[in-house]
């Protein structure tokens, strides 16, 4: 089943000249966990901010389960977003935080501490639900806000570059904790990110994109073994795919199956 698909979705903001995203088609698989990988510019913020609501296409349609969503405002989309920068309540602790979302959905006290409380558990925020979050570590904040938004138990969970502002061991423990959060609650995980460990390491496919469109859709392992084209072998692979002189065409191509 389909979970999330995008179907020829184009987007131009008001005063561009350009698309920045420009005909994508993409199909998320209900539970599975997809990550968007690519360059900075390359249009993958854009696709999550389109699935989200936060962005409306100039074109194409946006699925999400068996409805078309293009005109379904962000809160009733059964969507929960993680941004970049935590976007904390600065006023609020920790367990306020968690617990926003359940209050604005009117869920009963009993049932929201209960939730709250499991969370913050999983999370290993049990310790500091009574602090402000300057009073948090930036991992300690990061957790905070994945842990807002999946206790509403969203349908789908977006993650844009959840883990670029954290230092390289903060970065691995997080991502562990948000994998182990995803076993335990289930439901669709897309997360974009420019780091390409991140993407290996997550996605049960990934999608790399350059210039708002897809280059190629597969798992790790496909994508890798079977680049669709030069940028995609380039852009992956550490050391990345090398290149050697095509004498019969007169250009280069990877030592792999790479080509033009």
């Amino acid at each position: 089943m389909s979970l999330v698909e995008l179907r020829e979705v184009s987007k131009r903001f008001a005063g561009a000249s350009d698309l920045a995203v420009t005909g994508v088609n993409l199909r998320v698989i209900e539970g599975e966990r997809f990550v968007i990988v690519g360059p900075s510019g390359s249009g993958k913020t854009t696709v999550l901010r389109l699935i989200a609501g936060l962005e409306v296409p100039t074109s194409g349609e946006i699925r999400i389960g068996d409805s078309r969503v293009n005109e379904v405002p962000a809160r009733r989309r059964g969507v929960a977003m993680v941004f970049q920068h935590q976007a904390l309540y600065p006023h609020l602790n920790v367990f306020d935080n968690l617990a926003f979302g359940l209050r604005a959905r009117r869920v009963p006290r009993a049932e929201l501490v209960e939730r709250t409380e499991a969370v913050a558990s999983w999370l290993g925020l049990s310790p500091f639900l009574g602090r402000k979050p300057k009073a948090l570590s930036g991992g300690e904040r990061q957790r905070v806000a994945i842990g807002r938004a999946v206790v509403t138990r969203p349908s789908v969970l977006l993650l844009d570059e959840p883990f670029s502002g954290l230092d390289a061991p903060l970065r691995a423990s997080t991502r562990d904790t948000l994998l182990d959060l995803h076993r335990r609650l289930g439901g669709t995980l897309i997360m974009v990110t420019h780091d390409q460990d991140e993407a290996f390491a997550i996605g049960d496919r990934i999608a790399l994109m350059r210039g708002g469109k897809v280059e190629q859709v597969g798992s790790s392992r496909e994508i890798f073994d079977r680049p669709a084209n030069r940028f995609v072998a380039g852009f992956l692979g550490d050391p990345t795919t090398s290149f050697r002189p095509d004498r019969s065409e007169g250009d280069s191509v990877g030592t792999g199956e790479a080509e033009n």
